[in-house]
């Protein structure tokens, strides 16, 4: 009720000191709706971080069953469901579905006042809900809004149904998924820099909903908790750090795309932004003293400190979470200097038209890709951070498999940040480049990293019945649908077939015209990479690999289709993606079709190279499998005396004799 209370009052202090309260003079929606949006609005966010935080505590906090019980049970070492859900897990999973449930009724709401704000129409006018019922599904803005209370009802449900783990891991996915549609609406959506606000919103969202609503879930479980309130905090905390990095880098971003110039804070919505940044930094300070004074002392009778530092917190979080509905709901400051015109160019892919390309330009044009960027970070910070563990307690790791997961990195930052990213979206050739770099060369060289190993030896397990990352990281490799993905047949036919299907259907315009479209091909691109090298070259846990013939047989086969797309495209005369590419208003470089066709050579000339280089390595790790195998045979031959040779040489000779006495 404090978290509730102090959001409350955050947004309508926000709306108040930021003028969103204020009726307009035209096509004034009415007071229900100016007041019940962000009330709504306030709802829906608490709803969603609390089933947010609720389902995320049971699957990294918290064990199956109470503590004493599990911790008599050894950690499974087998992939599979684990235990039934009991005791507090079981409590937090119901609780989480009952907020789940609060959050589709709140969203549901948000999405009858939004349409009844968009139009201006009050609640009670006549043929409202036959006007809301036509434009729910064609304004971009409902759209989003309804995708995510659909994905909220999923969760809700599933949370209502789950009894294991593996569920409610499933289940936290779906509801941190359910906040990203979101980030599509409101003011970030509306800005030039599209994509740095939608992303920078998007993290926001994550980071704010697993915090609060993680703290908001100890809170709730305390009585169920009990004694191991250390264990369970600790845990925790380890969530709100990194909770605590994302928000204020996303924070930042944000804010410094929506304010455009520092005299933007004298505004009021400038004011607004300085309360959630002064709020956040008390938070911060917060989160110091639980790690470095009180998390220490928990189990010597600090627990009334923790519990009431923890409601501090919550008012505070309360009080932010409501700045930022007003801050939504609040119009960004005018810029000093009118915006330029908005080019067809950006109309279509929301980019300005970038300059005609020289050779330097592959070096020196970027353009952040905050998204892709972040990963990469993660990614290699986290590899970096196995290797020294490694290290720390004297055991080895291959430098040139860190080398090889770096450089990965380095080219992922380079093809979405990069010129490969920028001229992608106006060049075919470019795109497919960058296609390319996605799907055939930094997939190979991550797989060399050997990533699921290095965490594998890093990691630490866990002995008390809940999951971890090293839990659930096995748990991923060794899952059905991985272990049906990773199938040779599936994981090339994936590869190789989707070029088909991606390029000659709708999708290869939406990613150009989309930012979500954009997103989920990169993704594509890279998975089914991975996959597919993982089968040929990789070394870590997961489905039995074929034999190396088998592997050469399957490579050659999807260089063979490879070539055979790159052929079609060259010998095309059908542009694809017509209403984006033959309308941008480039000036310079190879006419569109051209330019098609140019992009079907690279990806036949150039996207062989890869492929050539993966044989190579797979002859390779072949040979060396060999000598591996010929020591072995030594080793033992020397342990036994060569018994197995005698042995073979005996069976030889019984069945020559055998062969001579026959008539």
């Amino acid at each position: 009720m404090v978290l509730v209370a102090a959001a409350l009052a955050g947004v309508v202090v926000g709306l108040v000191s930021g003028g969103a309260a204020a009726g307009g003079l035209i096509g004034d929606p009415g007071a229900v709706t100016r007041w019940g949006l962000p009330l709504a609005r306030t709802l829906s966010d608490l709803a969603a971080a609390l089933t947010v935080g609720l389902l995320t505590v049971t699957a990294f906090v918290l064990p199956a069953h109470g503590w004493e019980r599990d911790e008599r049970t050894p950690a499974p070492t087998h992939a599979g469901q684990g235990p039934r859900l009991g005791g507090v897990s079981l409590t937090a999973t119901r609780l989480a579905a009952s907020a789940g449930t609060l959050w589709v009724v709140a969203a549901a709401a948000v999405v009858v006042l939004s349409y009844s704000s968009l139009a201006g129409t009050p609640l009670t006018a006549p043929g409202f809900a036959a006007q809301l019922g036509s434009f729910v599904t064609s304004i971009d803005l409902l759209r989003a809004l309804l995708a995510s209370t659909l994905l909220a009802a999923v969760a809700a449900t599933g949370a209502t149904l789950a009894t294991r783990h593996s569920t409610v891991g499933w289940m936290a996915v779906v509801s941190l998924v359910a906040l990203l549609p979101v980030a599509l609406t409101g003011h970030s959506a509306a800005l030039r820099g599209h994509e740095l606000a939608v992303d920078s919103l998007a993290a926001h969202l994550t980071g704010v909903s697993v915090w609060v609503g993680g703290l908001a879930a100890l809170v709730l479980l305390r009585r169920e908790i009990g004694q191991h309130l250390a264990v369970a905090a600790r845990r925790y905390s380890t969530l709100a750090l990194w909770c605590f990095v994302l928000v204020a880098v996303s924070g930042v971003v944000n804010a410094t795309v929506r304010l455009g110039a520092w005299g933007a804070l004298a505004s009021p919505y400038g004011a607004l932004v300085i309360a959630k940044a002064l709020a956040l930094i008390l938070l911060g300070m917060a989160g110091w003293r639980h790690r470095a004074v009180l998390l220490p002392r928990v189990d010597q009778g600090w627990a009334a400190p923790f519990w009431r530092l923890v409601t501090g917190e919550l008012v505070l979080m309360g009080m932010a979470l409501g700045l930022g509905v007003a801050l939504s709901a609040s119009e960004p400051p005018l810029p000093s200097q009118p915006a330029p015109l908005v080019t067809i160019a950006e109309s279509l892919t929301g980019f300005a038209l970038p300059p005609a390309p020289v050779w330097s330009t592959w070096l020196t044009a970027w353009r952040l890709d905050l998204l892709w960027a972040g990963v990469a970070l993660v990614l290699a910070g986290a590899y970096l951070v196995g290797v020294r563990r490694m290290r720390a307690r004297g055991d080895r790791w291959p430098m040139w498999r860190a080398g090889a997961w770096l450089l990965g990195c380095a080219l992922l930052v380079w093809v979405t940040s990069g010129a490969p990213g920028i001229y992608g979206r106006v060049l075919f050739s470019a795109h497919m480049f960058a296609h390319m770099m996605t799907s055939m060369v930094v997939p190979p060289l991550l797989v060399l990293g050997a990533p699921v190993t290095l965490a594998m030896r890093t990691m630490t397990a866990r002995r008390d019945g809940s999951r971890g990352p090293r839990e659930w990281l096995m748990q991923i490799v060794h899952s059905r649908a991985l272990t049906f993905l990773s199938h040779p047949l599936v994981a090339a036919g994936l590869f190789a077939v989707s070029l088909t299907v991606f390029y000659y259907s709708p999708l290869f315009e939406l990613s150009l015209r989309t930012h979500t479209g954009h997103v989920l091909m990169n993704v594509h691109f890279l998975l089914t990479g991975y996959l597919f090298a993982s089968v040929l070259i990789g070394v870590d846990p997961g489905r039995a690999r074929p034999a190396y013939p088998l592997r050469l047989l399957i490579l050659f086969a999807t260089m063979a289709f490879h070539a055979f797309f790159g052929v079609e495209l060259l010998q095309g005369n059908r542009l694809l993606a017509p209403d984006v590419l033959a309308h941008l208003g480039r000036t310079w470089g190879r006419p569109p079709l051209a330019d098609q066709q140019y992009g079907g050579a690279i990806a036949w000339a150039v996207g062989e190279v890869p492929t050539l280089l993966l044989g190579i390595g797979v002859a390779l790790a072949w040979v060396r499998s060999d000598d591996r195998e010929t020591r072995r045979g030594d080793r033992a031959a020397d342990r036994d005396g060569g018994a197995e040779l005698a042995a073979y040489n005996a069976r030889l000779a019984a069945l020559a004799e055998r062969a001579s006495k026959a008539p």
